[in-house]
């Protein structure tokens, strides 16, 4: 199933996601869904909170960036109750976007490498330092889980001008190539 996209201004973006065991109905389903609702979306990562489920739960595909980055051939991953627990004191800036801001694109600074331990679909436990653009995706999609968005990163005055887009946004005034709520 491909889920719509919800989009900026919707109260699931900015609330509380719970951690969620083996028990959580048809888990396994939902991954596959959201690997292909990013896929037909043209992203690398999705979260839950970004399909209007409000758990913490994020996948990954950054396959596609592989030709320029070889690292990232195999960084296709779902990552469950994710806890990132420490971060790199140097500072990279990147260009990001988002499935929920359809249209916006920012640079944006975030740490160059970050720590996390996080359980895989199986529930296995996992604990790896993340760097580059794996960092920057990770990062990405681990502040939805937390109830915030990449323009939340942007100075001040940098929102202020994104504002009327934003406002706009959140009433239905924007463009996505895919499905959108």
């Amino acid at each position: 199933m491909i889920y719509p996209i919800v989009v900026y201004g919707s109260p699931v973006l900015r609330g509380e996601n719970k951690n969620i065991d083996a028990t959580y109905p048809e888990l396994p389903k939902l991954i596959d869904d959201m690997f292909a609702t990013m896929s037909a979306a043209e992203g690398v990562g999705l979260a839950a909170p970004q399909i209007g489920k409000s758990i913490r739960l994020f996948v990954i595909d950054a396959t596609p960036w592989s030709d320029d980055e070889p690292e990232l051939a195999d960084f296709r991953r779902a990552f469950i109750n994710p806890e990132i627990y420490w971060r790199d004191e140097e500072e990279v800036w990147y260009n990001e976007g988002c499935l929920s801001l359809p249209g916006i694109h920012e640079d944006v600074s975030r740490p160059a490498s970050v720590r996390m331990r996080w359980l895989d679909e199986n529930f296995a436990p996992h604990d790896d330092i993340f760097s580059g653009r794996a960092a920057r995706i990770v990062q990405h999609e681990y502040d939805h889980l937390e109830g915030e968005v990449f323009t939340d990163r942007l100075a001040p005055l940098r929102r202020t001008l994104l504002k009327s887009k934003l406002v706009g946004m959140t009433k239905g005034k924007f463009r996505a190539a895919y499905r959108t709520k």
